[in-house]
């Protein structure tokens, strides 16, 4: 995704939606708020085609991954067989081969934890977006009606300039209805604060995920490796011994 839609969405994410509300206020109309939501509607819909894109390409990563990891853990228990049978030249070859595939499976390991992450950040900041959108969409009408309500009530709009001011204007209606937007707003940027601070710990969580699995792996293959050594030299014991046996 290019950066300048990144700077785009962290903007409207992070927008303030007090001075959003203020900003209409002042006005005394939404039309703030309908260009915010076409922006912000605009914004998600590129983003969702991007974060489709790069979803793809984590899935097509991963599989590559999976493809070299598996054909370097057979190539590995292979060089084994071809030691025991004094098949050198062979090892030699596909002791290279191995080590070609090693290091394609770390390159695509490397791309694929990469473009997870990239991955998980975009759907998180679909999630902020569309939270943000909603609340936007909902404090529309209630923040039109308070419109309609002060000038219903004859209230000198023109000193209006935010909900502070609406909550001190002597009218309780109009206070209590101008409070009413401002705990939504304080709820809504808190539940944004709880989410940025998720975010990370849920990359991370991918990340450590990821080695792990690669760890994991790699221990498989040097056990299996093991125990393909172990039955090797223990069939080679057993055919010198019968050698031996016979020759007495």
């Amino acid at each position: 995704m290019a950066p300048s839609l990144f700077d785009k969405i962290n903007t409207m994410i992070n927008a303030s939606l007090h001075s959003l509300v203020d900003r209409a206020l002042e006005s005394n109309s939404v039309a703030v708020m309908d260009e915010y939501i076409r922006q912000a509607e605009k914004n998600l819909d590129a983003l969702e085609d991007s974060a489709a894109t790069v979803g793809g390409t984590v899935r097509t990563l991963k599989r590559k991954y999976e493809e070299f990891a598996a054909q370097a853990e057979k190539l590995d228990r292979d060089i084994d067989t071809l030691i025991l049978k004094g098949k050198d030249d062979l090892a030699a070859a596909a002791q290279a081969e191995l080590n070609t595939k090693q290091q394609l499976a770390q390159e695509y390991f490397e791309q694929y934890q990469q473009q997870e992450q990239q991955y998980q950040r975009m759907l998180d900041m679909r999630l902020k977006l569309e939270s943000r959108l909603t609340a936007i969409r909902q404090e529309r009408e209630h923040l039109r009606a308070l419109i309609e309500l002060t000038e219903a009530k004859k209230t000198t709009t023109k000193t209006i300039k935010s909900l502070d001011a609406l909550s001190s204007v002597g009218d309780q209606e109009v206070s209590s209805l101008a409070e009413q937007i401002r705990n939504r707003l304080d709820t809504e940027d808190a539940r944004l604060e709880l989410a940025t601070r998720s975010v990370a710990d849920q990359i991370d969580e991918v990340v450590r995920s990821g080695e792990i699995d690669r760890q994991l792996e790699e221990r498989r293959r040097r056990l299996l490796g093991g125990t393909s050594t172990g039955g090797g030299a223990a069939a080679a014991s057993e055919e010198a011994s019968d050698t031996l046996t016979s020759s007495n």
